[in-house]
């Protein structure tokens, strides 16, 4: 008998032209998977001196991830996609299945900041964060959506999302509207699949316990004091390879924290060796302690109505 060889897993990282969606990408490739570099970013990769470029700069781009990838053994494709369009969305996800006929992993780490009160904070920069937050992760689930059912639904999605607490709003609140909303996204998600009995699949929201490098961190920070409370990029993508190996049951629908992860399920308990300066101890700007979103009454789901057949029945009532 022969023994055929599983294909490589095929991983779609949205938004990973920089900072920490670049360090998943390249850390996806080195534990092989097959990876498409998403991001609006393009440039020719053979003009880029020197190479590779700073991670956290305009000169990476989804060209360079690439070239970073395949120049070390590794699978790669660029792939550009606009997160505020659609149909760009809809062309992304096409053209990665006709390159490789499957999506196994899919990460959402697009993402618009703009941190200011609501006074502050004009409609049409609110409209921009939407787009590109929410309605961008909804508009590539939906087009990833059919592929996943034509596989058997076995995938994983890791969204870059907050878990839900108050104190998050603060300052931001059209900022935090977006990302929550992603987060609530992951929740109903969740409980779609476990309704429909889809036990390979699984959504999970991660977000950072500290400060990591980044292009936005890096302007933010003041010289190498600031760096002091920044980690490296390779702790949040060392949790989202955690989340992609750990079982379903473990990680679906949850709202995560990356530090809180690797150490529950990782075993982790020395973080000294992420600190982008050695020796420094960032501080943890997330709570030790979340609230819990479920209620007492969370199995009573009342008069559940489903929209869809609802305007089905209405629609051959009119024949």
């Amino acid at each position: 008998m022969s023994s055929t060889t599983p294909p490589k897993q095929v991983a779609l990282v949205v938004g990973a032209s920089r900072g920490i969606g670049r360090q998943i990408a390249i850390d996806l490739a080195k534990n092989n998977y097959i990876v498409i570099v998403s991001a609006k970013t393009t440039s020719d990769p053979t003009l880029c001196t020197p190479f590779p470029p700073d991670p956290n700069s305009p000169s990476s781009t989804i060209n360079t991830v690439a070239l970073e990838i395949t120049s070390t053994g590794g699978t790669a494709t660029p792939i550009a996609v606009d997160t505020r369009s659609p149909a760009s969305i809809q062309a992304l996800v096409t053209a990665t299945i006709a390159l490789h006929g499957r999506i196994d992993i899919l990460i959402y780490n697009a993402g618009a900041i703009y941190w200011a009160p609501v006074a502050g904070t004009p409609l049409s920069r609110f409209l921009l964060l939407e787009r590109i937050n929410p309605q961008g992760l909804y508009a590539t689930i939906q087009s990833c959506l059919p592929h996943f059912a034509a596989r058997g639904w076995r995938a994983r999605i890791v969204v870059v999302s907050p878990p839900i607490y108050s104190r998050f709003f603060r300052g931001k609140t059209a900022y935090a509207m977006g990302k929550v909303g992603m987060s609530v996204l992951t929740k109903g998600l969740g409980m779609d699949f476990e309704k429909a009995g889809w036990a390979g699949m699984a959504v999970t929201s991660l977000w950072p316990a500290t400060g990591i490098e980044s292009a936005a961190t890096v302007t933010a920070v003041a010289g190498e004091e600031g760096k002091r409370e920044l980690r490296k990029a390779t702790v949040f993508s060392d949790a989202v390879l955690a989340v992609i190996r750990a079982p379903v049951e473990r990680v679906n629908g949850l709202l995560e924290i990356d530090e809180d992860f690797l150490r529950r399920e990782e075993g982790v308990s020395e973080f000294g060796r992420y600190s982008v300066v050695e020796g420094a101890e960032p501080r943890r700007i997330m709570p030790r302690v979340l609230p819990r979103l479920e209620v007492e009454e969370q199995d009573d789901e009342g008069v559940r109505v489903d929209s869809n057949e609802l305007r089905e029945r209405e629609g051959k009532a009119k024949l």
